[in-house]
């Protein structure tokens, strides 16, 4: 009978207390294929934080899990999220997202029944609360009820806070217009020209331009494009009060 392998962790690293599992810190760049067979189908709750994960499709081997802890991993993006109906816990905090819309639609399609989610320190996310330099608190309050929007009706926590009747209601009218679009690196490298120092941030490229009604082009005094012409009109008003400080000979 095949068995799993166990020699491909650190199990002195691994902790198991009452039906969860702790495995961080190991640089693991996917989920050990030896740690379900330690710790077993049924486990409740995993924590795999600090990490190097760039997949987590292992995590299909545990049926019954209900918490995921994936914080501070190298994940770009969930194309690896496998199904997990039983899920009721995800934090993805710091990680290397940069396709919001894509993860959220992901974490809809895959936990139909969590309940709690962070995304919080992700490259695609306007996070104001880890990052109010460079972040409008306006920003991250669309996109909360934009994520409320999309995500499952049985979602309780986003990021910190706890989802409110009211927010509820208000991304039930207008959480599908409320996202903030943001750059791709990919867009930034196709419309920014190299030598630009810009961020990767659509309001950064787009919105903060230093605009100038003038002409780029520069031309000398002798390439001018003016014309000019002689009128055959002669004025010969005779009500206009400054008419009779003016001779034939000016006109």
């Amino acid at each position: 009978m095949a068995t799993y392998g166990q020699q491909d962790f650190n199990r002195s690293a691994l902790t198991l207390d009452c039906g969860r599992a702790w495995y961080t810190g190991q640089r693991a760049e996917k989920i050990p294929g030896g740690l379900v067979g330690v710790i077993g189908h049924d486990c409740l709750g995993l924590d795999l934080s600090y990490n190097e994960l760039i997949s987590i499709s292992g995590v299909k081997d545990f049926k019954r899990l209900q918490e995921l802890i994936l914080d501070n991993n190298k994940l770009g993006d969930l194309k690896t999220l496998p199904c997990l109906p039983t899920l009721t816990t995800l934090s993805l905090n710091n990680n290397k997202i940069s396709n919001i819309d894509g993860a959220l639609n992901r974490i809809k399609e895959c936990c139909p029944n969590v309940e709690y989610v962070s995304l919080l320190s992700n490259p695609g996310y306007p996070d104001q609360l880890t990052n109010s330099t460079s972040i409008d608190e306006d920003d991250y309050e669309r996109y909360r009820l934009y994520a409320i929007h999309v995500l499952p009706l049985s979602l309780r926590f986003l990021d910190s806070r706890q989802v409110t009747q009211q927010e509820r209601l208000n991304a039930k009218v207008r959480g599908r217009y409320s996202r903030t679009i943001k750059l791709l690196p990919e867009l930034v490298r196709k419309f920014v020209p190299s030598s630009t120092n810009a961020s990767n941030e659509f309001d950064d490229i787009y919105f903060n331009v230093h605009y100038t009604p003038l002409p780029s082009s520069q031309r000398n005094p002798q390439d001018h494009r003016g014309a000019y012409g002689k009128c055959k009109y002669r004025y010969s008003g005779k009500n206009s009060e400054g008419n009779r400080f003016i001779s034939n000979n000016d006109l």
